[in-house]
């Protein structure tokens, strides 16, 4: 009897048929290469003095078009063949990890900062997100036709603009402030606060942008997202809070971390199920639901460490080699392009930078302090690419818009830390000096 072929019962079942060997091999391959690639030139970055995630994302662009492409096509079109099968595998790699790694970066919030400082974060994060969004919003509006995807009106592509440069980078703000020892300081902490209220209403206006990507800016299909969106979090906080708070308590008490981890993994794919059901995008409802992930308590935060470290270390290299594998440097040789990427990148750091330091200001903190707000808000870091990406995926961006993007994560993500570890110096000297004022005060008045 001659065995039926997987492909014949495929068929017969009315199932797509199985993923050849071929197929499988490269994709492992590819996916081996991008990891290790990703974690050896992260660790040298980190080695330099520079944020894991230059090296990381470099990592994409030496094995992508720009370099292995260009020096050998053979070899680039055997690891990452250009075939719907293959890219859409690592795409999906790709979407989980990132996925993953914004919800446990919602983890790390500190929503009691935020209560104790609300005023203050209010002023520095709704006008550092401000400020760039609408220069970036005029500024897109001025970018050559030619540069737009096709099919995508100029509106579109300017919002979209402005919201890319009003994101900042909680994961890399976080490291940041981490190696300088700031974390714990109510300024770091206070960095901390104003990225995530910027971060979150950049999450929902995204949304809001790619629920209306295909349909217009009709004031119907911009209050439907709203809408869902408003009912998302109200069922967030009232059902979803108490509910998770349930499921981890019974998952920690297992004697080891892996039930808690894997109930984590779920609500939060269920989080982004949900936001892609209301037409909201997927990482909205990630991010979400790993905020209430992280105000479960310190003992569940404890029991997500494994789950912490499998992001940081396996997940995000993955997803940042993966966006780096789209960046086409070759794009930086028209003169146009390039003048655009000075332009965005000028108004990025220009926009975060005065909306933050204004908002500082207002709230009556020192100059210095107001210029470590300006400068840590200024990394955008992997929330950047992880918008880059979304608009490539929407059709917004064409290979170009999409390059300048991540340029201007890379950029920002490299002169944040430097700049921010002489802000807060600058910082510290000016409160030492009002001490030994106030001390001088003090003994003239005793005498």
């Amino acid at each position: 009897m001659v065995p039926t072929h997987p492909d014949t019962l495929s068929a017969e079942a009315g199932l797509p048929p199985p993923l050849g060997g071929d197929s499988m091999q490269i994709f492992l391959l590819a996916l081996a290469t991008l990891l290790v690639a990703a974690v050896l030139l992260g660790r040298l970055a980190g080695r330099l003095g520079l944020p894991a995630i230059v090296g990381e994302l470099l990592a994409g662009v030496l094995l992508g078009p720009s370099v292995l492409g260009h020096l050998s096509p053979w070899v680039s079109a055997r690891l990452f063949p250009q075939v719907p099968q293959q890219t859409r595998l690592l795409d999906a790699v790709s979407q989980f990890a990132v996925l993953l790694f914004v919800g446990v970066a919602g983890t790390h919030v500190d929503l009691d900062v935020i209560r104790r400082r609300r005023q203050a974060v209010a002023k520095v994060g709704l006008i550092g997100l401000v400020t760039p969004l609408v220069l970036g919003t005029l500024l897109g509006l001025l970018v050559p036709h030619r540069m737009l995807a096709a099919g995508t009106g100029q509106a579109r592509f300017a919002v979209f603009l402005g919201i890319a440069l009003c994101a900042s980078a909680l994961p890399v703000i976080a490291r940041t402030l981490s190696d300088i020892k700031l974390l714990d300081h109510e300024t770091g902490q206070l960095i901390l606060a104003s990225g995530l209220l910027s971060d979150a209403v950049g999450w929902f206006l995204l949304s809001i942008v790619s629920a209306t990507a295909t349909a217009g800016f009709r004031a119907g299909q911009v209050a439907l997202p709203l809408l869902g969106a408003a009912g998302f979090l109200l069922v967030a906080i009232v059902v979803g809070r108490p509910g998770i708070r349930w499921i981890l308590e019974h998952a920690a008490q297992a004697e080891h971390a892996a039930p808690a981890s894997a109930a984590a993994v779920a609500v939060i794919l269920v989080g982004a199920a949900i936001s892609q059901a209301i037409h909201m995008e997927g990482v909205f409802g990630a991010f979400a639901v790993g905020v209430l992930l992280g105000s479960s308590g310190r003992s569940t935060s404890a029991r997500l460490e494994p789950l912490n470290e499998i992001a940081m270390s396996v997940l995000a290299p993955v997803f940042l080699a993966t966006a780096g594998l789209r960046v086409d440097i070759g794009a930086l040789m028209d003169p146009v392009v390039l003048l655009v990427a000075l332009t965005v990148l000028a108004a990025a750091i220009v926009g975060k930078f005065s909306g933050a330091y204004t908002g500082a200001r207002l709230s009556r903190l020192s100059h210095w302090e107001g210029v470590a707000l300006g400068t840590g808000l200024n990394s955008r870091g992997v929330v950047e690419v992880v918008i880059a990406s979304v608009g490539l995926q929407l059709g917004i961006l064409t290979a170009s818009t999409y390059t300048v993007i991540v340029l201007v994560a890379i950029f920002t993500s490299v002169m944040t830390p430097p700049l921010l570890k002489s802000a807060v110096a600058r910082m510290e000297g000016e409160a030492a000096v009002r001490v030994v004022l106030i001390d001088e005060r003090v003994a003239d008045a005793a005498k």
